[in-house]
């Protein structure tokens, strides 16, 4: 009856699942190999059990399809990843899955799915007419994918149709989404618009969606969110590292309004550097991380949700998430500041000092008690120690192989291929004659941006990313001094 853990878990040995490229990723086939063929003799979803149709996908679907891909990867960049007598299964798995989810999008009178589907008898009688944003429309990816795999438009358009009337549904006033919605009214439940829980991967797979399959109208989504989010979440000076004012922060505002509706952030908005990092806007990701690097110094880890206006946790329990840790690698990624080598010592330092236990790592229950739950999410292995080994791995094959790598939102590595640029169906979604025509816009567009993907200057590279007068108000924005 516990929802918390059961609707994530599903009784389908989500670990396993989710932690089979990073296995690949660190270079161990024997053990790939291994997880693999368990799951393939071992793993079925032909399961009473209910789940989060958000959770299933990004962690269970994204990361059978990441492993198909590496194990039928003609390249084998991670060393020899294959499965002798490997027949698809993965692929097939993942397509059962996926069937099995789609009820979740039927019944629903704006094509927005339920939040939640039982594997064996589709969505529950007693459902829940009211889903988060990021559940609903942070799904194109996997399914995208598994569509373009499988040569099947099915799971990609309807995936696409959730994202389009989500995004029908923004403020005219202000351009922004609400967090929470009636998926039968299209009525805004939850009229909080921020870039943390219930919004994150929203954003996220909008761009990612447009570097895998190159979909124009996905790219001009995110271009036009990107901005509103600017104009009306952003506070603090204009330029990151220059002039007079406030650190830059981005906060949570009334959709309609543009109006701040509370004063805390969440530590799943540490992600947003590092999706800055991937548009161009390198400068405002430097200062965005800062904030949350400098609440993780005073913590040794970051709460689940901080005031910082009290300066004090709101929700005090750090789950394990990889999202800090994600946007350090990747301005490492983009900056070769040996800063962000230091900021991942620090983490990597706190983690085994604070949350080490027996059998695998914890769950902090309070960030500043330090106590411990027994429990370790799947997304540790698969995002929180993927990540930070990659940052210290300089010569990964993700770095070196000269292929192309996107993570999704539940860190899962997918190859930047063009078979997942070119679709087999000629509309995604019936009676839009533009969907066809492959125009692709050439740039990104990032306010307060100094570069468009190039690197930060040699002569910034061995310095403090950020000015020490700068670093020093952040520091004392959130009570370290």
């Amino acid at each position: 009856s516990n929802l918390n853990i059961n609707d994530v878990l599903g009784n389908y040995s989500l670990t396993l699942i989710d932690a089979l490229d990073t296995l690949a990723v660190m270079g161990n086939s024997s053990e790939f190999q291994k997880a693999v063929k368990l799951v393939i003799d071992t793993v079925s979803f032909d399961k009473d059990s209910t789940v989060q149709v958000f959770e299933a996908t990004i962690r269970v679907l994204g990361s059978l399809l990441s492993a198909h891909i590496i194990i039928t990867d003609s390249k084998q960049p991670f060393g020899d990843m294959t499965i002798k007598d490997y027949d698809n299964e993965l692929l097939h798995l993942a397509h059962d899955l996926a069937v099995r989810l789609l009820p979740a999008f039927e019944n629903t009178k704006t094509g927005i799915p339920y939040p939640r589907v039982n594997l064996k008898k589709g969505v529950p009688p007693d459902s829940h007419n009211e889903t988060c944003t990021a559940g609903a429309g942070s799904l194109l990816v996997e399914f995208g994918i598994l569509s373009r795999l499988l040569g099947d438009s099915t799971f990609e358009w309807v995936a696409r149709r959730a994202v389009k009337a989500l995004w029908s549904l923004r403020s005219n006033n202000t351009g922004l989404l609400g967090n929470v919605v009636n998926i039968q009214t299209g009525h805004w439940v939850g009229k909080q618009s921020g870039l943390g829980a219930g919004s994150d991967s929203f954003y996220e797979y909008l761009l990612k969606s447009y570097i895998l399959f190159g979909e124009k109208e996905d790219l001009e989504m995110f271009n036009a969110a990107y901005q509103n989010i600017q104009n009306h979440l952003r506070r603090g000076r204009e330029a990151c590292n220059e002039g007079e004012g406030d650190p830059p922060l981005y906060v949570n505002v009334n959709m309609y309004t543009g109006q701040l509706m509370n004063t805390w952030i969440d530590s799943l908005q540490a992600f947003f550097p590092g999706l800055q990092v991937l548009i161009g806007d390198v400068e405002d990701a430097i200062c965005l991380h800062a904030f949350y690097y400098a609440i993780w110094k005073r913590y040794g880890a970051l709460p689940e949700r901080y005031n910082w206006q009290l300066q004090a946790p709101d929700v005090p329990f750090y789950p394990l998430r990889p999202e800090l840790v994600e946007s350090t690698y990747l301005l490492y990624q983009a900056t070769k500041n040996p800063f962000y080598l230091h900021v991942g010592m620090d983490i990597l330092q706190s983690l085994e000092k604070y949350t080490k236990a027996k059998c695998g790592y914890a769950t902090l229950h309070h960030v500043v008690e330090k106590t411990k739950e027994d429990r370790m999410e799947s997304f540790f292995l698969s995002e929180t120690c993927k990540y930070l080994y990659l940052l210290f791995d300089e010569e990964n094959p993700v770095h070196k192989s000269g292929n192309k790598f996107m993570f999704t939102t539940e860190g899962h590595i997918v190859s930047v291929d063009e078979r997942f640029r070119n679709s087999l169906w000629e509309d995604i979604l019936p009676g839009e004659e533009e969907s066809s025509q492959k125009s692709k816009p050439t740039e990104l567009k990032a306010a307060n941006f100094s570069s468009n993907c190039n690197r930060v200057p040699d002569e910034r590279r061995y310095l403090l990313p950020l000015k020490s007068n700068y670093m020093r108000q952040i520091d004392r924005m959130v009570g370290l001094i």
